[in-house]
């Protein structure tokens, strides 16, 4: 369940567009204006202000927003304007880019691979070859190494799931074996392990982790770390979690984004733009029984001004 809040009535997209420009005007851009419009506005609502403020004015909303803002939260505004299919493929042609490409950057590929609807990650690789004339799936295999490690995050990526909650028990006890197998001999890149984690739907995909649970004792991703500590380990880990919690992985990265010394505003950007129209309540409540105090109180403490304005504003604390 989502968090976004939109009024019962909402103006047009031509007078959301005609406010939009006026907040630009004069000494200063009407951030205020910005978040009420655009905070309470879902995806389909937002792409037909664009294309209306374009007609109408023969300028893109997007570079507006990136001429009159910066700092995080022009960075978050202009992350939540985009349509989510494109704002994902720039978010991963970013990581891509970077030359570190640590599991923080592949967590990203991660999460729109194997948190999201399929058609979600359809519309992500379509939106890519649009933006960057290549395949996402070309930039994974000669960008990120290990090849063993490009070669599963490939297969997640160019996976379509059925989407329905059918369930096998007998697979799910079969596949928990063959897991396990993988993790006793620390082949982690097998073959068996890739194809499990690529084609089967989240839910036969929670139960065989559920018979792993039951049948070895420990969670997979426990059992994984057993292997070592390295980079496919780590991706593999954030696969599993991603596939088996997707509200938990979240709560995590938000966790792990304003813990320790300074805020890391990406990440908590990205975990609350993302998940806003999916399920940041799901969220809000795996935080809460994960680390005993509320998400809402840990982004106020973190934040300020008309960043944490905004982030309150897609969290439904704001009106």
């Amino acid at each position: 369940m989502g968090s976004l809040t939109v009024p019962h009535i909402v103006p047009t997209p031509a007078e959301d567009a005609n406010a939009l420009k006026k907040a630009f005007h004069g000494w200063g851009t009407d951030e205020k204006t910005l978040i009420r419009i655009l905070g309470h506005r879902n995806a389909n609502q937002r792409r037909n202000i664009r294309h209306t403020y374009f007609q109408l004015y023969n300028e893109s909303l997007i570079d507006r927003l990136s001429s009159e803002l910066s700092g995080d939260f022009g960075k978050a505004i202009i992350l939540w304007a985009y349509d989510p299919c494109e704002r994902d493929a720039k978010l991963a042609r970013e990581a891509l880019e970077n030359s570190k490409k640590s599991v923080e950057h592949l967590k990203i590929i991660v999460e729109m691979s194997c948190a999201s609807s399929p058609d979600h990650l359809v519309g992500v690789r379509q939106a890519y070859t649009c933006l960057f004339h290549c395949s996402l799936e070309e930039d994974i295999a000669s960008n990120v190494s290990p090849s063993s490690l490009a070669k599963l995050l490939v297969a997640v990526v160019s996976s379509y799931r059925y989407d329905r909650d059918e369930v096998d028990s007998a697979i799910a006890n079969s596949e928990a074996t063959k897991l396990h197998e993988a993790i006793k001999t620390k082949q982690l890149d097998d073959d068996h392990v890739n194809w499990i984690l690529s084609t089967r739907n989240f839910y036969q995909l929670r139960e065989t982790f559920a018979c792993y649970k039951t049948t070895y004792g420990n969670l997979i991703a426990q059992d994984i770390l057993s292997c070592g500590n390295g980079k496919f380990e780590s991706v593999l880990k954030v696969i599993i979690c991603c596939l088996d919690s997707p509200e938990k992985h979240f709560a995590e990265v938000i966790r792990d984004s304003i813990v320790g010394f300074g805020t890391d505003e990406d990440s908590l950007t990205r975990a609350i733009v993302s998940r806003a129209e999916i399920d940041l309540m799901k969220v809000r409540e795996e935080y809460q029984n994960l680390y005993k105090t509320s998400l809402d109180d840990a982004v106020v403490g973190d934040t300020s001004g008309d960043y944490e304005d905004f982030l309150m504003t897609l969290l439904g604390a704001r009106n």
